[in-house]
Parts: C-alpha cells; sequence; structure tokens
C-alpha cells in the first residue's frame, strides 16, 4: 500500500492550479477580475504581510517581515515555467538596481534552490537572486492565482496593491505605481 505526504499533494494541487493560470492574463474567478490582461488590484489593500519563511540565496530560512526590515519591499512572485515570469525578470533586476525600492523575487519553484539558480543561468537572466519559497505558503496564504503576481508592500508590511500579470518595470505604469508609496 502506498501512502501520498499530504503537504506534496497540496503542492501538487497548488502547482496545477498556478500553472493552469500563468499565462492566461485574467485571474480565477474567486479572485477579482481587473481586466484580460491582468492589471492592478487594490482589493487587498491594508492586509498584513503574510507570516511566511522564505529561503535566502544560500538557502536559509528568513521571515519575510526580515527580509522587508521595515522597508517598502516589492514582491514577485514567479516560477520557471512561467514565460510571463521570466519575461519580466530582467524589468525587475533593473528595477531593484535604480534603489527606489527594495525588489524580492521569490521564485515558487518546489525544486531544489541550485536547480532555480541554473535555469536562470541557462536562461540568461543575470541580477537575480535565488531567493525561494518552496512550499509556496506565499502563492498559498495570499492567495494567488496568476503568476506573475507582485505585491507592493509599505514600510509597515502592509499591502498597497498587487500586480495581477506581468509589466515592465522598468516603464512609465510601473513608475506611478510605485509614486503611490510617496
Amino acid at each position: 500500500m502506498s501512502s501520498t505526504n499530504p503537504l506534496r499533494a497540496l503542492g501538487a494541487a497548488m502547482l496545477t492550479l498556478l500553472l493552469g493560470a500563468c499565462d492566461q492574463g485574467a485571474p480565477a474567478s474567486d479572485t477579482p477580475v481587473v481586466s484580460e490582461q491582468g492589471g492592478v488590484d487594490r482589493s487587498h489593500a491594508g492586509a498584513a504581510m503574510p507570516a511566511v519563511t522564505v529561503l535566502d540565496p544560500e538557502g536559509a530560512e528568513v521571515a519575510l517581515a526580515d527580509v522587508a526590515a521595515g522597508e517598502p519591499m516589492l514582491v514577485n512572485l514567479w516560477a520557471s515555467w512561467c514565460g510571463p515570469c521570466v519575461e519580466e525578470l530582467p524589468t525587475l533586476v533593473t528595477l531593484a538596481q535604480r534603489g527606489e525600492v527594495k525588489v524580492l523575487t521569490l521564485s515558487q519553484d518546489m525544486g531544489p534552490q541550485p536547480s532555480v539558480a541554473a535555469f536562470l543561468e541557462d536562461a540568461g537572466i543575470v541580477g537575480v537572486e535565488t531567493w525561494q519559497d518552496p512550499e509556496m505558503a506565499m502563492s498559498t496564504k495570499l492567495p494567488v492565482a496568476v503568476m506573475p503576481t507582485t505585491i507592493l508592500y509599505d514600510a509597515e508590511g502592509r499591502e498597497v496593491w498587487r500586480y495581477l500579470g506581468d509589466l515592465d518595470w522598468s516603464g512609465d505604469e510601473a513608475a506611478a505605481l510605485l509614486d503611490e508609496l510617496n
């Protein structure tokens, strides 16, 4: 008789849901539909940052609030199997390098962390730190139905907005959204 690990089964179910939402551009029916291409969702404004731990680039567990360290932070949930996620990563690197806001690109891949780093290297994407949430705690607690999803938190760890789908984070639309911190 075989036994199934309930956590693995939950992870597989979440992966299936996220994979189904990736590339579709519209959120699942239980998430507010902003537009057919995704966009800004303010329905969670004021919600506290979830109390989750993630893996830092060296593989150590760190509380997400400790990563923010009392600063505004843009958290991008992405996965290697999501084309739009991978496409927007270089623009997030550019945004992070400008230093206007702390940027955390948080992989939702369930595989070993070195495989995420290898994927980025093979794809020629440089400058992305391999932060990882292999248990998909953020996706579960928020909940997230569209990949990529990017959440802006203020200095108090409260959600300002979330962006559903991919965006050019070096463009004017992103600059206008980030100006809301001022």
